[in-house]
């Protein structure tokens, strides 16, 4: 599996009087098909780990590849093109719009970017949430949803651009337990099946062990990864 996501010497640190380490020293590589777990306790980093993962923050000091580029040598509109472009991202709370319908939720970020003609995003955004389970739903406002269905739109919209690694934070948090349960199984597909990256960050030690690797983070260290 090659790599597709890799963290050298990353640190962050918010500046004042009383600095504050998020994360320190992180060595990480994520490969391609591979579902890694983020675990560790609250105040632990992982949710500030995963944000710089992501491209959401910048690190103080170290560097982030994504697809063999050094992300420091990008300006902030090439680091939004990338994470259009190659990043998918589903969070504990869905951030859904809840004017607009389920199909046009997974068209935005098909629209953005761009690269398909308007029927073949359509049809793209209709089968992903057709395979989800949702195809009766397309033209409801996600009010009119349960939270486990919100949370698998939210997964449609994640896989719109085809991304190399999709990003979740708790993506269970507000769900029950057998619509959390989907969602694990589902996030853990996609990595298995359609061979993406798939990094979620979770207090959940059952989520967890459905992970490839556990990374474990301590005071915003890794102290496993395994």
């Amino acid at each position: 599996m090659s790599e597709v996501l890799r963290a050298a010497g990353v640190s962050r640190v918010l500046p004042g009087p009383a600095p504050v380490t998020l994360v320190r020293d992180i060595e990480l590589s994520i490969r391609r098909g591979e579902f890694v777990s983020i675990q560790g306790p609250s105040g632990s980093g992982k949710s500030s780990l995963l944000y710089l993962l992501g491209l959401l923050d910048a690190p103080s000091s170290g560097r982030i590849w994504l697809d063999g580029i050094d992300t420091a040598t990008l300006d902030d509109d090439q680091l939004a093109a990338a994470r259009l472009a190659k990043l998918g991202f589903v969070f504990q709370f869905h951030f859904l719009l809840a004017e607009f319908s389920v199909l046009d939720n997974v068209l935005l970020p098909m629209d953005r970017l761009g690269r398909l003609p308007p029927p073949a995003r359509r049809e793209r955004a209709e089968a992903l949430l057709a395979g989800l389970g949702l195809g009766d739903y397309l033209h409801r406002t996600p009010d009119r949803l349960s939270g486990g269905q919100r949370q698998r739109v939210a997964i449609a919209r994640a896989l719109a651009n085809e991304p190399l690694v999709v990003l979740a934070d708790e993506p269970p948090g507000n769900l029950d337990s057998a619509a959390g349960a989907v969602v694990r199984e589902l996030l853990s597909e996609i990595a298995h099946r359609d061979g993406r990256a798939v990094v979620a960050v979770t207090h959940d030690p059952a989520f967890a062990r459905t992970g490839d690797r556990v990374i474990h983070l301590i005071d915003g260290r890794i102290t496993r990864d395994g």
